[in-house]
């Protein structure tokens, strides 16, 4: 099969493995270059959340910043290497993440990290849709100045509204298909970082002479902890663990990307050049903070509301919009649309996915302030993605090391037996012990205390165990790459 021809006999694919949106896409049909790449980027990382975590970063350890900035682009060329690795697959072969590991673990058994991927997403899904309305909310109160007064379910009628709308939104999106999607990321991305290049210089300009003195002053050793090299490992780790999320199926994405070439430029861009400079906003926005109010703000919402502006309140506004609907389609909805595609082909659809995840999303973020958040689920879910951790060294040996970089992609939707990813009855038992003894240690990071001071570590650590055993287990069996 040619690298231009990647259609398949639908006639033998099994109708329990496919659909038009898990096959092949041809790269007639691709149009995604680097810039697509580096938005996808873009968007994950400038949610509320990405801003705090990057900002937090130079005031939460005893290291001097010089050291921070270091680590977190370190952490960028990791994450860059990590994606590059599950990328590539999908650029030549142009299918999704749930297919792609298909070869690794069986036609029946990608069922299981698709279903496990799908939860985390879901959840998330739910609670981001939640973020983002509140940025609505912020909109509409500053304008009608009251929020309704007393709602239900922890939230006004006012929050009410924003989360519906926000919901809707997200959905209308989608449901116009992924080049409706990706024109929001190209829409979106830019547009957040102007947003925040104009806030830097607002606050630049309003602290004057003090902002540099300011600047030094964070740069200089401080925090909690005893810094050195445990510091700058888990800042390094840190970050690692907040792209994880999208680095396992990062396929989702590079199956509509026309070159590996494009796919690695609009990593470069998107990861370690463009969290350095994020993080240098950030920092020069938190130093500014402490010239103007006299403390250090990493939540952007909390430097909103001292500046108390409406211009500035709606302009912000619309910012964390956008920037959280960004990550939510990146990192929550795109993913669970394609994995529950996976588990039943011939009966969802990437739509039906997408709208059973916006339904199941819509209950959890109306009951994430009066319920979810405080009986302990989001720690349940947090578990469930360290679980997902050793999937990815599954996926890279496998690929790599045991299939030679070649794949046969009409066995991948072929359940017939002696197939080369059937297995036995279409499961990899080899690879399940392989995930499931890593996935015990990925695991217990998060919820043993005595090891506790490996959490920032675990997903790296799961996803090498899990590539490390399933190699083993592997060669062991002396498994050849079938023929293209």
């Amino acid at each position: 099969m040619s690298q231009d021809d990647l259609t398949i006999d639908t006639s033998r694919a099994d109708p329990s493995l496919y659909n038009e949106d898990l096959a092949p896409l041809p790269h007639s049909k691709r149009n995604w270059g680097a810039f697509e790449i580096f938005n996808v980027w873009s968007n994950d990382i400038q949610s509320l959340f990405g801003y705090t975590l990057a900002a937090s970063l130079f005031l939460s350890y005893n290291l001097n910043g010089w050291a921070v900035m270091a680590a977190i682009i370190l952490a960028g060329v990791i994450v860059m290497f990590l994606v590059n690795l599950t990328g590539s697959p999908s650029v030549r072969y142009g299918i999704p993440f749930p297919v792609m590991i298909r070869a690794s673990m069986g036609v029946r058994g990608s069922n299981l990290p698709a279903l496990l991927r799908a939860v985390v997403g879901i959840f998330w899904y739910g609670v981001q849709t939640y973020f983002a309305s509140t940025a609505v909310t912020l909109m509409i109160t500053a304008l009608i100045g009251s929020d309704g007064g007393s709602g239900m379910l922890g939230l006004s009628p006012v929050a009410w509204l924003s989360f519906l709308l926000v919901w809707l939104f997200q959905m209308a999106i989608f449901w116009a298909g992924i080049e409706r999607i990706k024109h929001f990321l190209n829409w979106a991305g830019p547009l957040v970082y102007v947003v925040m290049v104009v806030l830097m210089g607002i606050v630049w300009w309003e602290a004057g002479d003090q902002l540099l003195p300011a600047v030094s002053e964070i740069f200089t050793a401080q925090g909690e902890g005893q810094g050195g090299i445990a510091a700058f490992a888990a800042i390094v780790g840190t970050m690692v663990a907040y792209f994880a999320a999208v680095v396992i199926n990062f396929g989702d994405f590079t199956r509509f990307v026309r070159t590996e070439r494009q796919m690695k430029l609009g990593n470069l861009l998107g990861l370690p050049l463009n969290v350095a400079f994020f993080s240098f906003i950030a920092l020069i926005i938190t130093a500014g903070t402490v010239v103007l109010f006299g403390e250090a703000l990493t939540n952007p919402t909390d430097i909103v509301e001292r500046v108390d502006a409406l211009p500035l309140t709606l302009l912000a506004a619309v910012t964390f919009f956008a920037a959280t609907v960004g990550i939510n389609l990146v990192a929550n909805f795109i993913p669970p649309a394609y994995d529950l595609a996976n588990l039943f082909p011939r009966h969802i659809s990437f739509r039906t996915g997408g709208l059973i995840t916006a339904c199941v999303a819509l209950v959890v973020g109306a009951l994430w302030v009066s319920v979810i958040s405080q009986i302990g689920v989001p720690g349940f879910v947090n578990a469930v993605g360290a679980i997902v951790a050793p999937f990815y060294g599954i996926i890279v040996v496998d690929y790599y090391l045991i299939k030679g970089g070649k794949l046969d992609v009409q066995a991948l939707f072929s359940a017939r037996e002696g197939d080369a990813y059937t297995y036995t009855n279409g499961w990899n038992i080899r690879g399940l012990v392989a995930f499931g003894l890593a996935a015990m240690f990925s695991l217990s990071t998060v919820v043993v205390p005595a090891m506790e001071s490996l959490a920032g570590f675990g997903w790296m650590m799961g996803a090498a165990l899990g590539g490390i055993l399933y190699l083993a287990l592997m060669r062991s069996q002396a498994v050849t790459a079938p023929a293209q």
